[in-house]
């Protein structure tokens, strides 16, 4: 449907790699180059600057690769919409998420697949990440939504969102206010924690093993099972606690949590959809589609 020239460069600019491009697309090297060339000739700019074997985009590859990015999710979501007239979508839907996505993610998705979709029965099950896996394992569920840092070879993962841990507190925490804390200075405060098998617990495990510590360094006020538990928690002590940046964002806006910065630590995560390899279903690739076409969120 789109100008396979553009899809060349697309392709060439996520890999900056012509052999690569050219061995996903199923065309030769040459061929590559030269939709290159054509569109470099058509735009009177060079994409590519070249240094020996390896290339980066230039300022004009970056603004191209930024429309064509926006043009192909036009293009999937004019195909989604023309392939859902020509389709009636029925059957079950049994998605498994770990507590955060569940709760502070998933809800507004599922909301408008609904409505969208209502032929289509919808099963949520709500565990944290270790559970996910073990209900996919044996089939209870068609796929899951994780937060897990590793990675089992017996699923297939895809990303599905980027989140962020932040160190929480009352929002009239004595600290509040300072500009950043030492990592020392939060080995003395306590704080709360989720429980074994979370997802989140194990991501803020491997971040903080990258600068050589372990949970066991930091006081532990309390274990608890969910992140409504620890909010609450928080707004009656002067505990802290990392949690996902989704979860604390009408805290946030009302003002009764906080962001504590922490000098020198930075906790990025994806969440992920995760499936048991093989064919998918329909319902579950349809899921898949509406998600990846509706991901402004």
């Amino acid at each position: 449907m789109f100008d396979f020239r553009l899809k060349v460069f697309d392709t060439v600019a996520k890999r900056l790699n012509f052999t690569k491009a050219a061995n996903e697309l199923n065309i030769t090297q040459p061929a590559v180059s030269k939709h290159i060339k054509e569109i470099e000739q058509q735009l009177s700019t060079k994409l590519f600057d070249r240094n020996g074997t390896k290339i980066k985009l230039t300022k004009s590859g970056m603004v191209l690769l930024k429309y064509t990015e926006e043009l192909f999710a036009t293009y999937r979501a004019l195909e989604f919409d023309i392939n859902q007239l020509n389709q009636k979508h029925q059957g079950t839907l049994r998605i498994g998420a770990s507590t955060t996505i569940a709760q502070y993610v998933l809800p507004a998705v599922l909301a408008k697949f609904r409505q969208q979709f209502k032929d289509i029965k919808v099963v949520l099950t709500i565990h944290n990440t270790e559970v996910i896996e073990e209900l996919l394992t044996h089939k209870k569920i068609d796929l899951g939504l994780i937060e897990g840092a590793s990675k089992s070879k017996s699923f297939q993962y895809t990303s599905f969102i980027t989140d962020e841990i932040v160190l929480a507190a009352r929002a009239d925490h004595p600290l509040a206010h300072q500009n950043g804390l030492s990592i020392e200075a939060i080995k003395q405060i306590p704080l709360l924690m989720r429980e074994p098998g979370s997802g989140t617990l194990e991501t803020i495990a491997v971040a903080l093993k990258k600068l050589a510590l372990k949970l066991s360094d930091f006081p532990l006020e309390m274990q608890l099972g969910n992140t409504e538990s620890i909010k609450s928690y928080l707004l009656h002590s002067d505990s802290m606690a990392f949690v996902s940046i989704f979860a604390i964002v009408q805290e946030l806006k009302h003002k009764t949590l906080t962001i504590i910065d922490v000098q020198g630590l930075s906790i990025p995560r994806d969440f992920y959809f995760i499936q048991s390899h093989g064919e998918q279903s329909g319902v579950v690739s349809l899921w898949l589609q509406y998600v990846k076409r509706n991901n402004s969120w």
